[in-house]
């Protein structure tokens, strides 16, 4: 909340102050949820977005730790002069935690989906965790796709034209990422950012839109 400040002089050249509240419109909010395998880097991700140049950012993609059950954070970013507050879900990716990790898909506007390029069977999984997005949030989603890791190309053992072709497939953008290098992890969030806002235009939109051919209906007074 922000405060307005004047100062008035009446007839009497007496000063007078005032303050008013200037009314200061609440972020949107946005529910963004990272999905993926277990040990792709989905954490390590979340932290290099949200913190970035900090020690855990950085340690958290050498040293890894697997999510258990699920954690948040939260980002403030500015999009056309919008304040947005995007809610980050880090869901855990082994088996055991699959149920209540598909349970936070429900209701969010986002999907940041991870593979790991020096794992095959994180980037084969990929399918099961799209039908999982379109069963629990709908096939109009926004999603994007990650092939986290590339600072490992030694270790590669999925090549960039793989993801590519996939991510063409189900229509969403792709991006190869280093969250130890910090490497496309800004401008992968800014995309989906960016296109879960222009869809939300785009519905506020068509909500003010008013219908003309609307017919008007008939009174008692009416022949």
């Amino acid at each position: 909340m922000s405060f307005i400040i004047w100062t008035m002089w009446d007839s009497g050249k007496n000063v007078q102050t005032h303050m008013h509240q200037a009314y200061t419109p609440r972020p949107l909010l946005v529910k963004i949820v990272m999905a993926g395998e277990s040990c792709v880097g989905k954490t390590s991700i979340v932290r290099s977005y949200t913190e970035p140049g900090s020690s855990s950012a950085g340690s958290a993609a050498t040293s890894y730790m697997a999510t258990i059950g699920i954690d948040f954070k939260v980002k403030p970013v500015m999009f056309n002069d919008t304040r947005v507050k995007l809610q980050i879900w880090d869901t855990a990716g082994q088996e055991r935690f699959h149920t209540l990790s598909t349970s936070y898909f429900r209701g969010a506007q986002g999907f940041v989906l991870v593979y790991d390029i020096t794992n095959l069977k994180s980037f084969q999984s990929i399918t099961i965790w799209m039908n999982d997005i379109y069963e629990k949030a709908g096939d109009e989603v926004d999603v994007i796709l990650l092939g986290n890791k590339c600072d490992k190309e030694s270790e590669r053992v999925v090549p960039k034209q793989k993801g590519e072709k996939l991510a063409w497939e189900y229509g969403m953008p792709f991006f190869e990422t280093s969250a130890k290098e910090n490497v496309n992890i800004e401008h992968a969030f800014s995309v989906l950012t960016k296109e879960i806002l222009e869809k939300k235009s785009c519905v506020l939109h068509d909500l003010d839109i008013v219908s003309l051919k609307e017919t008007k209906k008939r009174t008692c007074c009416a022949f």
